[in-house]
């Protein structure tokens, strides 16, 4: 009986933790909105440069935006399905830095850039793909 009481307390505990931990739906929705606080501020910062750095510049930002509200998603619903969409992510959001930045270079170093690119997303996705 002592053992039974003791091991439903310990649950009940566990479950109180969990509960403590978990976000609200304001805490979510000021989240949320510093989010795209941050991703307006980061975009106008943006509009000072010209051609190619403009581009990867606003691609970084969207890119931490999405990062950020694939984290935000975990931190809300935590599973696994939602933690890899935050690995996910963060893969789409380098690659799409890494392309933009080789736009930069032209020739073989082009084409290098871009297969090395590619090459770190395949890694990446195969991480992914692991998690599983």
């Amino acid at each position: 009986m002592k053992k039974q009481l003791l091991m439903m307390a310990l649950a009940s505990g566990l479950l109180v933790a969990t509960q403590a931990n978990a976000m609200t739906r304001d805490e979510y929705k000021a989240a949320s909105d510093r989010i795209e606080a941050d991703y307006k501020a980061a975009k106008a910062q943006c509009d000072a440069l010209k051609d190619n750095a403009k581009d990867v510049c606003e691609k970084e930002a969207k890119g931490k935006q999405n990062v950020a509200k694939a984290e935000l998603e975990h931190s809300y619903k935590p599973s696994p399905a939602a933690a890899r969409k935050v690995a996910e992510e963060k893969v789409k959001a380098e690659y799409e830095v890494a392309k933009e930045k080789c736009d930069d270079m032209k020739g073989d170093a082009k084409n290098a850039c871009e297969k090395e690119a590619k090459a770190a997303e395949a890694r990446g996705k195969a991480e992914v793909r692991a998690m599983k």
